[in-house]
């Protein structure tokens, strides 16, 4: 318990602590978000706001995590999917708003590095990690499913999981704070989890913790700084992992909720925009935009959003 609020605490001091000298750098450097004009006009006024902040969020856990690196095994995996899908994220950020390449990576670019870290997580979690590849089946009273010696299974759905998860983190980035506060209400879910099963990663859970509640303080609306794809896809990769290594990707549905919301509303928009010749079934997607179009406030959305999190979070711990 004292490590995990240790190494809360020291995230909070680094991401918050740095908060005032990298924004102005950022800020010197022009590297600033760019906002689609068919988003909610309200967005406008965000249009030259600093981005890759999440290079806060990154710093967090790494000296949160380091730290007590020798507590656990468990650390390592999970800081190497969050912080290699957090890399991915700021090369596309550096091409986008500093080289000035608005498309960033191209598409195949972005998932063959992001395809090259999964394999890489799921050789550990195959050959090296001590955490078989079972999975815990909610609401059952522990049994799991055992899919450790079946790798042409269990290695396909770790791809699925991974890269899915960290796409609805990518979607859910939308608003200022959204992103933060439900990921940040995820990792609450996964300390405690740790703390009471004896799981290992409560320290780069709260770590992560004290990360988001640092960023917090300047991504919180109006946002001084977004996270960026550096914060987002690092992001996606925390959960993924930590999930992974209490193994509980059963799970994510349910605590990550908001981040399924998102996915699902922007691949219904795009499969019923093709069928129908144009049309829509949201005003707009991810859903978060679609709540803005029919008027509801920024910040409404991000509550709404936060408190859902919280609610699926408990209904996970009783399904435990």
């Amino acid at each position: 318990m004292l490590q995990t609020i240790l190494a809360l605490l020291i995230a909070f001091a680094i991401s918050a602590g740095l908060g005032p000298v990298v924004i102005p750098i950022l800020r010197r450097l022009k590297i600033g978000q760019t906002i689609r004009n068919e988003g909610p006009e309200t967005h406008l006024a965000k249009n030259g706001t600093p981005t890759m902040g999440g290079v806060l969020i990154l710093l967090g856990i790494i000296v949160g995590s380091l730290v007590f690196i020798k507590t656990s095994d468990k650390i390592l995996p999970i800081l190497f999917l969050t912080v290699g899908f957090g890399i991915v994220g700021f090369i596309d950020d550096f091409i986008k708003v500093v080289l000035k390449r608005s498309m960033g990576l191209r598409a195949w670019q972005k998932m063959s590095l992001q395809i090259l870290i999964t394999g890489l997580f799921g050789a550990y979690m195959q050959f090296m990690s001590d955490v078989p590849l079972d999975m815990i089946i909610p609401f059952t009273g522990g049994k799991e499913i055992h899919l450790a010696h079946m790798p042409y299974l269990t290695i396909p759905l770790l791809f699925l999981v991974v890269l899915g998860t960290d796409t609805g983190a990518n979607f859910t980035d939308g608003l200022d704070g959204l992103a933060s506060k439900v990921t940040s209400v995820i990792a609450v879910f996964f300390a405690v989890v740790s703390l009471i099963k004896g799981g290992g990663t409560e320290v780069p859970a709260a770590a992560l913790i004290g990360g988001l509640l640092g960023f917090l303080l300047y991504n919180s609306y109006p946002a001084k700084v977004f996270m960026g794809d550096t914060g987002a896809l690092a992001l996606g990769g925390f959960v993924a992992a930590e999930a992974y290594l209490l193994k509980m990707p059963l799970f994510i549905p349910i605590i990550a909720f908001i981040y399924l919301a998102e996915v699902v509303s922007v691949m219904l928009q795009v499969s019923y925009f093709k069928l129908s010749h144009g049309k829509r079934i949201f005003k707009m997607a991810p859903i978060h935009h679609h709540f803005e179009k029919c008027g509801y406030k920024e910040t409404k959305v991000v509550s709404a959003f936060t408190i859902v999190t919280v609610i699926m979070c408990c209904i996970a711990l009783l399904g435990i």
